[in-house]
């Protein structure tokens, strides 16, 4: 019969304890799990057995969630696939984004929001660039067009001026072309950065003189 022979506290991460079977480790669970499993030093390992092992492999779908919203910020969905991709066992993937969200470190809204933010005012994006780019990462429709409008209010965010900006640092570039090339490189350049006819239009007409080069 397999025997608990130590509870202890593991080196690296607090709040977890190392389960030793027989002087050798089975794994570590929450410290909360002990006293829920009747986890003691002495107890038969194998009547608790299945559930260290998912306690274990909670853990580890934890520690796989973490490290990926510790590389940047996602939503759900995204997270979701990705945890899935990396081998997650489904049945531990639902449970873990639960309590993510419950902890408040997952939040589709806030995620597509500073998503918006930092793309709309920082990046200079096109409105449905950054609506294509959130529905792709599986946020909800409303959720997206709820936090593009939000940002777009309150950083009152010019669609034309932003476009106007990337147009005039792609010029540079385009220096060397014809009027004729020049004109539908741009117009090609800001339509694939999502932004829409009228706008692009617009910044043609703005940019003038120096479209037409010396």
């Amino acid at each position: 019969m397999p025997v608990i022979t130590a509870l202890v506290p593991h080196p690296r991460k607090a709040g977890r304890v190392d389960v030793l079977v027989d002087g050798r480790s089975a794994g570590a669970v929450p410290a909360d799990a002990v006293a829920r499993l009747g986890l003691h030093v002495g107890g038969d390992f194998g009547a608790v057995q299945t559930a260290v092992e998912q306690e274990c492999a909670l853990l580890a779908a934890w520690d796989r969630a973490t490290g990926l919203l510790a590389a940047r910020a996602r939503g759900r969905t995204e997270l979701r696939r990705l945890m899935l991709r990396r081998g997650v066992a489904v049945e531990h993937v639902d449970p873990v984004l639960d309590r993510l969200e419950h902890a408040g470190y997952l939040n589709d809204v806030e995620f597509a929001r500073e998503f918006a933010r930092s793309r709309l005012v920082s990046g200079g994006q096109a409105r449905r660039r950054v609506q294509q780019e959130l529905l792709r990462r599986g946020v909800a429709r409303d959720t997206v067009d709820e936090a593009i409008g939000q940002v777009l209010a309150d950083e009152a965010v010019d669609g034309t001026s932003a476009a106007e900006r990337l147009a005039r640092r792609k010029l540079r570039s385009l220096t060397r072309c014809d009027e004729g090339t020049r004109r539908r490189r741009l117009y090609g350049f800001l339509a694939r950065r999502g932004f829409e006819g009228d706008e692009i239009r617009e910044v043609m007409a703005r940019l003038g003189e120096e479209l037409q080069g010396e």
